[in-house]
């Protein structure tokens, strides 16, 4: 459905309770992150700066929980109705500021990544403080 090149994959996971602050928390961290090497060799460059593309993918799983016994529960995760309008407006909002390629929101999906780098990121609007 969609590739990028240099930049990052964000794997979106809607919480039940989120709201669009919540969103546009994310939308400002994936903005602003300094994790690109500068000429240095330093993690200081935003995607801004280096050209970064965006693929975001919506990823209900995030929100698996097998703590209890061995078949996770997705009960955490939004559902569609609430899922897919802030995911549209988390689209939306990056591709103003990125190239932003996208899968199929609720698709059965084969992602690959060539992880450039040690960088593993997550990012979590509940936990701002």
């Amino acid at each position: 459905m969609g590739s990028i090149g240099r930049g990052f994959l964000v794997l979106l996971g809607i919480h039940l309770s989120d709201e669009k602050a919540d969103a546009d928390y994310i939308i400002k961290k994936i903005s602003g992150l300094r994790v690109f090497e500068d000429e240095a060799g330093k993690m200081n460059l935003s995607l801004s700066e280096v050209g970064g593309e965006l693929l975001i993918v919506s990823q209900f799983t995030l929100y698996g929980d097998a703590r209890h016994g061995n078949r996770p529960s997705f009960t955490e995760a939004a559902l569609p109705e609430k899922a897919v309008p802030l995911y549209e407006y988390t689209v939306a909002e990056l591709s103003k500021k990125f190239p932003v390629a996208t899968g199929i929101f609720g698709a059965d999906m084969q992602v690959s990544l060539v992880n450039d780098g040690p960088v593993t990121i997550l990012l979590d609007s509940k936990k701002q403080f």
